[in-house]
């Protein structure tokens, strides 16, 4: 790819360029990283070191108690793992129905009834064993003395941090180990996580084993029960994280790999599938059509989505159904390029989140992202080894007639997830792994990135850059106060319900990306991190 390497964004970043890199959104995780490609790791273990350390640099988004997801080139093929946790085997709808009444939609926002079993470690465990080159206790160490040490906060840690300090001060073990002077940290002041060090440690001495099923899941159960949850250890010493083939979609030449349901990475390819039936290339990049166009695409997307996307075996319809280029061509026919519309589900049957990437200079590349789900996750931190824990099972739903009915809750099965790392194929051969964050933004930041690089040759970083939308519901879209003016009022004009935010963090998600530029050990990556956060792109 010819990429155009002037930026005309604002908010400018230079890429970095390098033949073995690290991106994430932390300066010190992306040193832990570097750490382990420095000892003769490669891109497996540096990515591993690194998601280690985020749960001690931004809690805020995830934990020791958070799920994961993670797309990966091995040096000759592609590999999914899906770590997403599962209900505890009490959990049925009667169960939250008996605790919260009738009426409960879902299982609750915050507290022990949304804790599915986390699968982030997990994930570290088995990516370590099948591509790993060091010892896996030797990728906890930064992390371990990060927490042990301390570390200095930033400014949008801190942001989020004390925003969220009111609603979960009183939630079991939260104010102990996030508010240390009753308070949340300011920035620049020095936080350590001494409790996450030991669970920390006693994760790296047992691979693992003291989280499922040893010590540290005996002792979640023992606060579990303290505190009207039901989860327990042998939950945890049954749960296994699950290789799976990545679900594709071409376009423009390349084809983007996402993880398959239960996750929502099957938007992206839904909306980069409808998009391949029309020449954006040929509407400014910038232009109220090429926004108009994708926004549609992307709100027909989801509209297939949030009504069929559930665990696998509980859908009534296929992934392969659902990306049909017939079918994304009868949708495709939908849009009106006049017009903003409220779509429904079509019918395809025929008949709080962290993202890091890295890679190494013999070709393996890692996308990889964690989640606590929304800020602090359900707001329950087990006191002895510092265990922030997830509030996942809110993806639920406990209403046989709700918009889909095969993500009702049920003992051992997967929620609806947000959380989806991405891949870029062509011809079989890799070139970029890349991902944003963000819950509902994630597949439309991956849509609107790779339209900027394949379809406007716009370089990794400036289409990271670039100023971006988020469709939320209905008609309603946020804007960064960095787009165009004249933009905004043409889409309002179409009958999009435009908002400026000011605030990207909390709306626009962050990325990073790493586009492999041709041989690594000669040509090596080009690498871009989101001005969003306070992220680095690393490498040597």
């Amino acid at each position: 790819m010819n990429f155009d390497y002037a930026n005309p964004y604002l908010s400018t970043r230079l890429p970095v360029f390098a033949r073995n890199v690290v991106s994430t959104s932390h300066p010190l995780a992306a040193q832990a990283g570097l750490r382990m490609l420095w000892k003769g790791g490669n891109a497996v273990d540096a990515a591993v070191a690194a998601a280690a350390a985020m749960t001690i640099v931004e809690p805020v988004s995830n934990g020791l108690g958070s799920d994961a997801f993670c797309i990966l080139w091995d040096g000759k093929e592609l590999h999914g793992l899906n770590a997403s946790g599962r209900a505890p085997q009490t959990w049925t709808p009667d169960y939250f129905k008996a605790k919260y009444g009738a009426e409960a939609k879902n299982p609750p926002k915050r507290g022990f009834d949304a804790v599915t079993v986390p699968g982030a470690v997990s994930s570290w465990v088995a990516l370590s064993e099948r591509f790993g080159k060091l010892p896996f206790a030797d990728l906890m160490e930064p992390a371990i003395e990060i927490a042990e040490r301390g570390y200095l906060l930033p400014t949008v840690v801190q942001q989020k941090w004390a925003a969220a300090t009111d609603e979960l001060r009183g939630l079991p073990g939260f104010a102990d180990a996030f508010l240390p002077w009753g308070r949340a940290p300011q920035v620049g002041e020095l936080f350590r996580f001494q409790s996450a060090a030991r669970g920390l440690r006693a994760i790296a001495e047992t691979k693992g084993q003291a989280f499922y099923g040893g010590q540290i899941a005996e002792a979640i159960e023992r606060f579990s029960a303290r505190h009207g949850g039901s989860v327990t250890a042998r939950d945890f010493a049954e749960y296994r994280p699950e290789w799976v083939k990545p679900i594709a979609q071409n376009y423009r030449g390349y084809t983007l790999h996402e993880i398959p349901p239960n996750g929502q990475g099957i938007a992206a390819l839904i909306a980069l599938g409808i998009l391949e039936n029309f020449d954006i290339a040929s509407l400014a990049v910038d232009g109220i059509d090429s926004q108009h166009l994708q926004i549609e695409a992307m709100k027909l997307a989801f509209a297939d989505v949030y009504r069929y996307v559930a665990e696998p075996s509980a859908m009534e319809v296929t992934p392969q159904q659902m990306l049909d280029p017939a079918y994304l061509a009868s949708r495709a026919k939908l849009i009106d390029m006049k017009k903003a519309q409220d779509f429904g589900a079509g019918n395809p049957v025929k008949g709080g989140t962290i993202y890091l990437t890295a890679a190494d200079e013999d070709g393996m590349m890692v996308s990889f992202i964690q989640s606590n789900y929304m800020g602090f996750g359900s707001g329950c931190v087990e006191p002895e080894f510092g265990i922030s824990l997830q509030n996942r099972g809110h993806g639920f739903s406990l209403d046989a007639s709700a918009l889909n009915p095969a993500n009702l809750v049920a003992p051992g099965k997967r929620p609806f997830h947000t959380i989806i790392p991405a891949f870029l194929t062509q011809n079989g051969q890799p070139v970029m792994s890349y991902g944003v964050m963000g819950a509902n933004m994630q597949p439309q930041g991956h849509m609107q990135t790779l339209v900027r690089m394949l379809d406007y040759r716009q370089n990794p970083q400036a289409a990271c850059d670039a100023p971006r939308w988020r469709y939320n519901a209905g008609l309603e879209i946020n804007v960064e106060a960095a787009m165009r003016a004249d933009t905004v009022q043409g889409l309002a004009e179409r009958g999009h319900v435009m908002e400026v935010i000011n605030d990207s963090y909390q709306d626009f998600g962050a990325g990073q990306f790493i586009w492999r530029a041709g041989d690594p050990k000669v040509e090596g990556y080009v690498v871009a991190s989101d001005p969003r956060r306070d992220g680095l792109a690393a490498g040597f």
